[in-house]
């Protein structure tokens, strides 16, 4: 979103990361360390296409992305049912490489006689990482003049296509560790499992300063927007309260998200 664009295909990229994985191990008998591998190469090469449509045909990314969406979604959900007949999948408990897998992506620290989820690790560690590489390196001032300015951009020599086609690989890299964390997490498979992710990650980025226009954002905005997600869903579940109600909190933050992101426009504009 810095660099000007949107990936709305994240939400399907993480059920058919989910799918192709339990497939590959369950089905095929592949180890789950082979599956999760030949998995990520699918799933960047998807990044890849969307990335390269985008910057050759000129076209929003929200239009591109979004039937990129219906595309892997309806081809996950195709072929679970062909190769299934469902498209719900389990058993990896018992498959080659889980512990493995398991180990690095949904065991469990102790810390203070507390445990807490590895994935918080990998969360802070990922944050950690994008903060860097958008503050300190030649690459992050690439991708803010991107965002700012294409035309500007192209002029001070920055090569713009590839900086956005590296970023919607980027977020497909995303999807997958967030399905590989679930599936080893839950020991299967779900098609709808990354469900709606695409507008939590825009709200989430959007809440923490991110301009819909691109040009200005930052990962601990967006670290932030995400734990508010992340708090309120879990105290819903926790109070008692109808899981339905998260979706009317969404549309509340959607709307709110837009104001505040027209806030931070003006007070840009003006710098």
């Amino acid at each position: 979103m810095i660099s000007g664009e949107f990936d709305l295909s994240i939400g399907s990229l993480i059920g058919f990361s989910s799918m192709s994985v339990t497939l590959l191990t369950v089905e095929a008998n592949l180890s789950m360390p082979v599956a999760s591998i030949l998995t990520l190469i699918m799933v960047m090469f998807i990044g890849y296409c969307n990335g390269i449509t985008v910057v050759k045909s000129g076209l929003p990314s929200f239009i591109i992305t979004l039937g990129s969406l219906f595309m892997v979604r309806g081809v996950t959900i195709a072929v679970s049912k062909m190769v299934t007949g469902r498209t719900q999948l389990g058993g990896l408990e018992e498959s080659k490489g889980y512990n493995i897998m398991s180990s690095l992506f949904s065991n469990s620290l102790t810390i203070s006689e507390t445990d807490f989820p590895i994935s918080i690790l990998w969360w802070v560690l990922f944050g950690i990482l994008g903060y860097l590489l958008l503050k300190h390196t030649q690459i992050g001032n690439w991708i803010f003049a991107t965002g700012a300015s294409k035309e500007s951009a192209k002029l001070m020599g920055i090569p713009v296509n590839r900086v956005k086609t590296s970023l919607f690989m980027l977020t497909a890299f995303c999807a997958w560790f967030i399905a590989i964390t679930q599936v080893t997490t839950f020991g299967g498979a779900d098609v709808l499992r990354g469900e709606q992710k695409e507008f939590i990650a825009i709200i989430a980025a959007v809440i923490g300063g991110t301009l819909l226009t691109g040009g200005y954002g930052s990962i601990i905005g967006a670290m932030i927007g995400a734990l508010i997600f992340g708090i309120v869903k879990q105290g819903i579940i926790f109070a008692g309260v109808d899981a339905d109600w998260f979706q009317v909190f969404m549309g509340v933050m959607l709307i709110s998200a837009v104001l505040v992101n027209g806030v931070f426009r003006k007070k840009y504009a003006h710098r």
